[in-house]
């Protein structure tokens, strides 16, 4: 996770941000720390990148690079605004002893546009990663790569409309994709979570889950009611000043499954 210690909306990339919108960095502040203690308070380890200044979105850290069995893609951001951000995420593992590092040559927004389901990577495009990454991704991480193309620049990342529950189940709102990546995922999860668009809209599956524990916005409440009855455990969270950024649970949170070999 990134101390949002810059945070402002400074720049408009997405539909959610308003330039001319006031930003309250210590409320932004406050609220993520609030997702820093329920991570930990829940069992959870929490590893911390510096804050650049100059880099107000850097708190979505999960932008930074995609993690698997110890292998590292560094992302390749497809705005100017947030290129340097690649370099702090490359520099941090580079420092925690991983070795196998790459740096992304086609634009790819790492677990914004990337889900990791078990030995399968749901990977996004339309709006952000370049198509061509899924290949690269593919080869960097030896995993299989199932491409997933978005339609609604409303959930203009992966991460946005689709959110990994387990090792072998989703939850995702139809809404958010093209006919032919609805049927794919439909084959994939026959018994998917669906969200509807209200929940879709307060960034209710932009979520992280332990397999149990859900942590999601705590106005998804139709999303919550779902996953209780499903045997998941909903955990509210109050990030509305990140969303004035188009980021909540999940944009703050790059998820490391396997750590570096000594």
């Amino acid at each position: 996770m990134c101390r949002p210690t810059y945070f402002d909306v400074t720049y408009e990339i997405n539909p959610w941000m308003n330039a001319s919108k006031p930003v309250d960095t210590d409320l932004a502040i406050e609220q993520w720390e609030g997702l820093r203690r329920l991570y930990l308070r829940y069992g959870h380890a929490v590893d911390l990148i510096e804050p650049v200044e100059g880099l107000p979105d850097m708190v979505f850290s999960a932008n930074g690079a995609t993690v698997l069995d110890d292998r590292v893609l560094v992302a390749r951001f497809r705005h100017a605004e947030r290129a340097a951000e690649g370099t702090a995420h490359r520099e941090w593992f580079a420092s925690r002893g991983y070795r196998d590092i790459r740096t992304a040559t086609y634009v790819n927004e790492a677990e914004g546009d990337y889900m990791v389901v078990g030995r399968t990577v749901l990977a996004g495009t339309g709006f952000r990663t370049d198509a061509r990454a899924h290949a690269e991704l593919r080869d960097a991480l030896g995993c299989e790569v199932v491409t997933l193309n978005l339609t609604d620049p409303r959930f203009y990342h992966l991460d946005t409309a689709l959110a990994v529950l387990s090792d072998s189940e989703v939850m995702y709102y139809p809404g958010a994709f093209s006919a032919e990546s609805l049927a794919t995922l439909r084959e994939l999860y026959p018994d998917a979570v669906i969200a509807e668009e209200a929940d879709a809209e307060v960034f209710g599956l932009n979520a992280v889950s332990d397999g149990l524990h859900v942590f999601l916005p705590d106005t998804a409440t139709g999303l919550a009611a779902q996953l209780r009855r499903r045997g998941f455990e909903p955990v509210g969270v109050d990030l509305s000043e990140l969303l004035k950024a188009g980021g909540s649970v999940k944009c703050c949170t790059l998820e490391i499954r396997h750590q570096a070999q000594a």
